[in-house]
């Protein structure tokens, strides 16, 4: 075939195949678009849904499901006034029950008002089983019953109870959908055009990061149909913010190869497939890591933690084709006009200039033992305020802005001291009714203890214990009933709160060592060393202490937060890891890369962090900023979840991997690559030309 036969060649394909591809993504959209849409209709945020599998609190919350009235929403009314209750409160307050009656069918008709001691206080428990076990219908029972409930003239009314509880957390839950992904679309697009510094460039992989989500969405509904895989607000939410946080580092990864190539080479099809033969495998191995470190998550107990680990996987691997597809195509199509005004001309040189990395790589490279020691310090000192954590999260401090349904759960807990305002639930076998309930009152700790309803074999006791909700006295009772009822099972909100501490240290005692095994074993494959994964695996561990100990700096005393959800430590650690390895690879991918080439260890180290650093710096912002987005969530799970992954991915971005694992590796030299080849001393050859110059990455 002469040369130009072969130029038309590749300028056939070079039209063809951006064009299949962007043909096979329309039909892959039209398959999973009816999928996508369902996905909101399979989510939930039930009690089941976080609990742990196994716990005594679960087994109660799904026989209560299945048990006569197991469907009611139940509601408590909370009418206050602080010098005491008028007769025109009470007529106000009978009033409003009764027209909440006529308009809803209450279980028993309008219920009685119970009066606190100190007059100050009338409570109406109200229950129906109108909504069933509808989630929209439920929240609109207890809407319209806040509508009729409401005071005046300094009277306070409140709707509390469970089915209140749940609506409210349901509110919060479904702002994860629309608002979180129009703020992390808003902050990716903002970073994209700072980075870029084009009118268009940043929109393409924003685009391409949006079709992304719409396919993990159908993806994952396909796996909950498949195999009941648990959707769930936060797992969905997080779902979102890994698409655009990860799929976007990828595009700069991608497209800042291709600015590179694009002026060695003139074609845009050739250049990009250069592009993707340099960055792919190292992006392939990352993202690899990222998704095998969120599967881990399936050793878990914890239906929530279990649950994310699919999703998130769904989300990176989505991200990841799209961005090594679809990004590509649109790419070769547009030309290189997108880069405009800053276009890359074939044949131009890139403006050479001493960049930050440099001069950061120059100084560790100078001092690499004082500015690894002063690293390893500063990262402890951080980690010591990991001590000043504040303990588990009680119920009514897991939300930022206190909702109404907690606010009558406080006020019921001031006005009748005398009885728990939230009852612990016992369901026995049936049979055994009546002995357990003489065993549940000769508990130690019980102020209270009543049988309910009774069905399906079981029969339930609602215990009311002589502690406040989620106290060490109350706790105390929980454990009791426990130790004692044999063949019953103890549940409730508060025992919930137990099970949730219990399971999560047990899951942190299972996932944290098999994601460090994971992880090594991938890193000790794509490396050929043991030294470098384990260097990258004790810098992303050492990140994730400082940034949970600037954490305990920052939820009580600036925050306000009154407790940390049990589960931050072994998620932050799981995202942590496998997101701080994912950069990590890049770095020493290329410092082994020039290693190969011939460089010295020291100079394979620093020109790693020259030619890697700024747009890995770019990354690790825009992922840090998409994570960030979880800190402006109503709940204060998430925004812990958030703020400690930001934290920790610019802590590595910005001080791990350009001080401490670059001087870590010059002080190694070789021994770095050990037991590799890489860590033998080349024989002797005949001297050759000028020393290998790597070419410089150009500005993303």
């Amino acid at each position: 075939m002469g040369a130009g036969q072969t130029t038309t060649a590749r300028t056939g394909r070079g039209r063809a195949v951006p064009w299949a591809v962007l043909g096979l993504w329309i039909a892959v959209l039209a398959l999973v678009g009816p999928f996508a849409a369902k996905l909101a209709d399979v989510q939930h945020d039930r009690v089941t849904d976080y609990l742990p599998a196994s716990a005594d609190s679960t087994q109660v919350a799904e026989i209560q499901e299945k048990l006569p009235g197991g469907e009611t929403t139940e509601m408590v009314l909370v009418y206050h006034r602080d010098g005491g209750l008028s007769a025109a409160d009470r007529e106000t307050a009978a009033g409003q029950v009764a027209e909440i009656a006529g308009q809803h069918e209450l279980i028993g008709g309008a219920p009685k008002g119970i009066p606190s001691k100190d007059g100050t206080t009338l409570m109406y428990p109200v229950a129906s089983n109108e909504p069933g076990t509808d989630e929209k219908l439920r929240d609109a029972l207890v809407n319209d019953v806040r509508e009729v409930a409401q005071g005046e003239g300094g009277l306070s009314v409140e709707v509390g109870g469970t089915g209140a509880l749940a609506t409210d957390a349901a509110e919060v839950y479904n702002s994860l959908g629309g608002p979180l992904l129009y703020t992390t679309v808003a902050v990716v697009a903002i970073l994209l055009i700072l980075i870029y510094r084009s009118p268009v460039l940043w929109l393409v992989p924003l685009v391409v990061a949006g079709i992304a989500d719409f396919m993990s969405m159908g993806v994952a509904y396909g796996l909950n149909q498949a195999f009941g895989t648990t959707v769930s607000g936060q797992s969905s939410g997080v779902m979102t913010i890994l698409v655009f946080g990860a799929g976007t580092d990828y595009a700069l990864l991608l497209v800042s190869r291709y600015r590179e190539e694009l002026r060695r080479i003139e074609r845009p099809y050739d250049a990009m497939v250069a592009a993707l033969r340099g960055c792919g495998p190292a992006v392939l191995a990352s993202s690899g890591t990222v998704a095998v470190g969120l599967l881990c998550l399936l050793a878990a107990d914890l239906n929530s933690s279990r649950g994310m680990g699919p999703l998130g996987t769904v989300g990176v691997l989505c991200a990841l084709i799209a961005m090594l597809t679809l990004l590509p195509a649109i790419l070769v199509l547009v030309g290189r006009r997108v880069f405009w005004p800053l276009v890359p001309a074939f044949g131009s040189e890139p403006k050479q200039r001493r960049s930050l990395f440099s001069a950061m790589g120059s100084s560790a490279g100078r001092r690499p033992l004082t500015v690894l020691a002063g690293g390893a310090v500063l990262l402890g000192a951080l980690a010591l305020g990991s001590l000043n954590l504040p303990g588990p999260v009680k119920q009514e401090d897991s939300f930022v802005d206190k909702p109404e349904a907690v606010a009558a759960m406080e006020t019921l807990g001031r006005s009748y001291p005398e009885r728990g305002s939230q009852p612990i639930d016992v369901v026995t076998p049936q049979g055994r009714a009546d002995e357990t309930l003489a065993a549940v009152r000769g508990t130690p700790g019980v102020g209270s203890a009543e049988k309910g309803r009774t069905g399906d074999g079981w029969t339930e006791i609602s215990v009311f214990a002589k502690s406040a909700p989620q106290s060490a006295g109350e706790t105390a009772t929980i454990k009791s009933l426990r130790d004692e009822l044999k063949g019953s099972y103890v549940g409730g909100a508060s025992a919930q709160q137990i099970d949730l501490e219990d399971t999560n240290a047990r899951d942190t005692k299972v996932v944290v060592p098999l994601v460090l095994v994971s992880v090594m074993l991938i890193l000790i494959g794509l490396l050929r060393s043991l030294v470098a994964p384990l260097l990258l695996v004790v810098a992303v561990v050492a990140v994730w202490g400082a940034s949970l100990g600037i954490g305990g700096l920052v939820f009580g005393p600036l925050l306000g937060f009154e407790g940390t959800d049990p589960g931050l430590g072994l998620l932050s650690f799981v995202f942590l890891v496998a997101l701080g390895v994912d950069y990590g690879i890049f770095l020493m991918h290329r410092m082994r890369e020039e290693s190969l080439a011939g460089a010295e260890p020291a100079a394979a180290a620093l020109t790693a962090l020259r030619t890697t650093g700024g747009v890995i710096a770019s990354a690790g912002l825009v992922l840090a900023a998409t994570f960030a987005v979880l800190t402006n969530m109503g709940l204060v799970q998430l925004v812990q979840l958030g703020f400690v992954i930001a934290v920790g991915v610019l802590l590595d971005t910005f001080l791990v991997r350009t001080y401490l694992v670059t001087s870590a590796s010059v002080a190694l030299g070789r021994k770095v690559w050990w037991p590799g080849v890489l860590s033998r001393e080349p024989e002797p050859t005949e001297p050759a030309g000028p020393p290998r110059q790597a070419a410089p990455v150009g500005a993303p």
